[in-house]
């Protein structure tokens, strides 16, 4: 890029005029000079022409008049009006908390910021300036896109974490494309880093030998690393785990590399307890352990659900969520409300949704998306747009038709639907 950037500079200068030598200026006519004074001296002509005007219009105006009685109000203002101008600022400024708070509460965001984001930043054209070259208006239009963009840019993970060897490379094959993005690739390695790795890896070979397969880019050199370790040890368990997520090609064979891992992280993690108060080091070798147990069951629930044992699966993620309550960051209680709609057990659903669809817990899509499906099938059946024509809509409609625009304004990269016939956004 760097090349090719000097020769279009190198084309552009042999294409233009003979520029003058530095230190060497051309002579500047006088309508240049006057300009330059000008563009120099802006600034302080306008402030003496705006002392010039008021001084001009100083009498049609009144100004002093108007000055002599807004001084005379001011002097005969007593302390009263002040406590009274305190109290209704500060009653104004408790009703505008209590309505963020509740906005808030309701949708996710600041009504302020979303304002302040959405409308008043492009009639002020924007909070950063852009110098760009006058023969440029493309280059500045794409910063602007690009600074758009990002600043409107979220990202965040996906709950399903389908299976990379047995879906995403099937993918790959039908279609001859790559689902998963570079980006993509490496938020799923900062995970396995994260989930599978600590600071006492080198006390076991097998695992150093695992900590540099996650770090791996290259599929078929992580796999390698993988068989490189069980022959070190046969019971690592994150091994096993690579080879079920990227070298099975069906749900099945993953199901069986993850049921082997199951064996060896449970008597790892059985160590781990057993060692646990000897040193940090230890603490955090079990917390890896138990990372690692976590992620082998839900995975095994994952494969269960979708190989039709759905009430299986089902269980495996309540025992995980009774045994390990804290784990939220692997995202279970969304496979559990996939799960559970796929059972139509919909009173299951919305007791999850009543404890995990809270303001101190990060949203997600399958939380908003589901509670206004839970939401807009209790009034669906009923529902008559002639009679919402007449009526209006009622409490519960207003909900989930609320409860919809949530999920949209939260991910709106999903296909506009239509509720009984009536656009709802």
């Amino acid at each position: 890029m760097a090349d090719g950037d000097g020769l279009g500079e190198a084309a552009t200068a042999a294409a233009s005029p003979t520029a003058p030598a530095p230190g060497m200026s051309p002579p500047l006519g006088w309508r240049e000079r006057l300009r330059a004074g000008l563009a120099g001296t802006g600034a302080s002509l306008w402030f003496v022409a705006g002392l010039g005007l008021l001084y001009a219009l100083r009498v049609p105006l009144r100004l002093c008049e108007n000055l002599a009685a807004v001084t005379v109000f001011l002097n005969s203002l007593t302390p009263k009006f002040y406590v009274a101008l305190t109290g209704t600022s500060s009653l104004i400024s408790g009703l505008i908390f209590i309505f963020e708070w509740w906005y808030f509460h309701k949708h996710g965001t600041s009504f302020i910021e979303q304002v302040s984001v959405n409308h008043l930043r492009p009639l002020m054209g924007g909070t950063e300036s852009s110098i760009s070259d006058p023969g440029s208006p493309s280059s500045s239009k794409e910063s602007e896109t690009n600074r758009q963009n990002l600043s409107e840019c979220k990202v965040w993970r996906n709950p399903l974490n389908l299976f990379r060897g047995a879906e995403y490379r099937r993918y790959t094959w039908v279609t001859g494309k790559e689902p998963l993005t570079y980006y993509d690739m490496n938020l799923s390695a900062q995970d396995h880093q994260t989930f599978f790795t600590c600071d006492t890896d080198f006390l076991r070979p097998s695992d150093t030998v695992m900590q540099k397969a996650w770090r791996e880019r290259n599929p078929p050199a992580r796999i390698k690393a993988a068989y490189q370790a069980l022959e070190l040890n046969n019971d690592c368990a994150t091994a096993y785990v690579l080879l079920a997520e990227e070298e099975a090609t069906t749900i099945v064979d993953a199901e069986r590399l993850f049921k082997q891992a199951l064996k060896a992280g449970e008597t790892i993690y059985r160590r781990s307890q057993q060692c646990q108060h000897q040193s940090p080091q230890h603490e955090a070798q079990l917390r890896r352990d138990t990372n690692v147990l976590v992620y082998i069951k839900r995975r095994l629930a994952m494969c269960a659900r979708k190989l039709g044992r759905i009430r299986e699966a089902v269980k495996i993620m309540r025992d995980l969520m009774k045994e390990f309550p804290p784990l939220t960051m692997l995202n279970i209680h969304e496979n559990l409300l996939e799960s559970l709609l796929e059972l139509q057990a919909y009173a299951d659903v919305q007791a999850v949704l009543a404890k995990y669809d809270d303001i101190s817990l990060p949203k997600s899509a399958a939380i908003c998306y589901t509670a206004a499906l839970l939401k807009t099938r209790t009034v669906s059946d009923k529902f008559s747009p002639e009679t919402a024509s007449r009526r209006g809509l009622s409490t519960a409609e207003i909900n989930a038709v609320e409860a919809i625009h949530r999920a949209v304004e939260f991910n709106p990269h999903v296909p506009k639907v239509k509720w009984q016939g009536i656009k709802l956004f």
